[in-house]
């Protein structure tokens, strides 16, 4: 017997953390399998994409005595948990490559593979720079910037975020091109400059993971690799090698400011996105003396106008951006109020959040 008498929402509970990774259709059929090992009593449950790697542990007094592992296609064994009922008491068997699980009157045969054929990921994590936080600083500062990560994008570097470890500093930055996220937390410590990008999967899988408390995650850093251990959770991943963007010559320093209610403006981006193009979602920013008129227009002579008014007092603007863009910066802060500062008709729109002082958001404006 692999495992006896296990309450369902035990076993739920670990496989969750770790199947984010799992892709059901792999070029490596083990990909699609969950690596689970019982050393006496102490259940690992471990997935790996080849570049990321989660693992997480559970201990059980049933299944102590025994020291076997196995390997199951995840995302199927999730499903059978998932709609098995509540309290549901799971045992597994293994023979003849079948895992054999069983819950009251129900019986799941499915397909293993080898278990010794599990591709784990060799640690490349000597030398390695290691720092503590909170686990809500970190959460908070990745939902500020991940949105503005690339997806799928020839240049590479871009599909992830740069972290930036700097003096009593942990930076993150995050753009597509068409527009830069930035922000960062203090930590204790006094640090050499160092940097690297990590990829796209790895952080949402982060931010996920994360609790949004006062307990600490561990960070490794190395230029190969980096190690997150935080709530029973180990989460190994390989860096992006490439030169990221100078985002310091992208964040721009302006005079015109102008500050707004977050939802009020929010609410009126996403009233004037209705009629916008449907492929190219442009909208115009037309600033006067204390007020601001959101104008959008479609290909069927369709438009819509919002206006605000406000404490501008600056040179009158006439100016176009991406109104998707505009709303993820605003849907991710935190606050009530929300800070846009221009330059001219042609520059990129800064926003920042009064109360998250590090916070940058820069949008590059479009010819409408």
């Amino acid at each position: 017997m692999f495992i006896k008498d296990i309450d369902k929402e035990t076993l739920l509970k670990p496989l969750q953390v770790v199947i984010g990774i799992v892709e059901r259709k792999q070029t490596l059929p083990i990909l699609s399998n969950v690596l689970i090992e019982n050393q006496d009593g102490i259940i690992r449950f471990t997935a790996t994409d080849l570049e990321i790697q989660i693992t997480t542990t559970i201990q059980s007094e049933t299944a102590k005595g025994q020291s076997t592992s196995l390997t199951v296609g995840g995302k199927k064994f999730q499903e059978i948990l998932r709609i098995l009922p509540d309290q549901s008491k799971i045992s597994i068997e293994t023979k003849d490559n079948k895992a054999l699980i069983k819950a009251n009157k129900s019986r799941f045969n499915l397909q293993t593979l080898p278990s010794q054929d599990f591709p784990k990921l060799n640690p490349q994590l000597e030398g390695a720079r290691k720092i503590s936080l909170y686990q809500k600083q970190l959460k908070q500062v990745l939902f500020t910037v991940q949105y503005a990560m690339a997806q799928q994008d020839v240049r590479y570097y871009l599909n992830g975020l740069l972290i930036i470890l700097e003096q009593n500093k942990l930076k993150v930055v995050a753009t597509d091109g068409h527009r830069l996220a930035f922000n960062a937390c203090t930590i204790e410590g006094d640090y050499e400059k160092q940097e690297i990008i990590l990829p796209r999967k790895a952080v949402s899988e982060l931010s996920k993971l994360l609790a949004d408390s006062d307990e600490l995650i561990e960070l490794e850093f190395t230029s190969q690799q980096v190690k997150a251990t935080f709530s029973g959770i180990t989460l190994i991943t390989k860096v992006i090698d490439g030169k990221f963007p100078d985002y310091e010559r992208v964040i721009p320093k302006y005079s015109n400011h102008l500050e707004l209610e977050r939802v009020q403006i929010s609410q009126a981006l996403q009233r004037a996105a209705v009629l916008s193009n449907e492929k190219f979602r442009g909208v115009r920013f037309v600033l006067t003396e204390k007020n601001l008129s959101i104008i959008s227009s479609n290909s069927e002579q369709e438009e819509a106008q919002e206006e605000i008014e406000t404490n501008y007092h600056g040179e009158p603007l006439d100016i176009g951006f991406n109104v998707n863009y505009l709303m993820d910066g605003l849907n991710n802060m935190n606050g009530t109020q929300a800070t846009l500062s221009f330059g001219d008709p042609n520059s990129s729109i800064l926003m920042t959040n009064p109360s998250d002082q590090e916070f940058r958001y820069v949008v590059m404006p479009m010819r409408i």
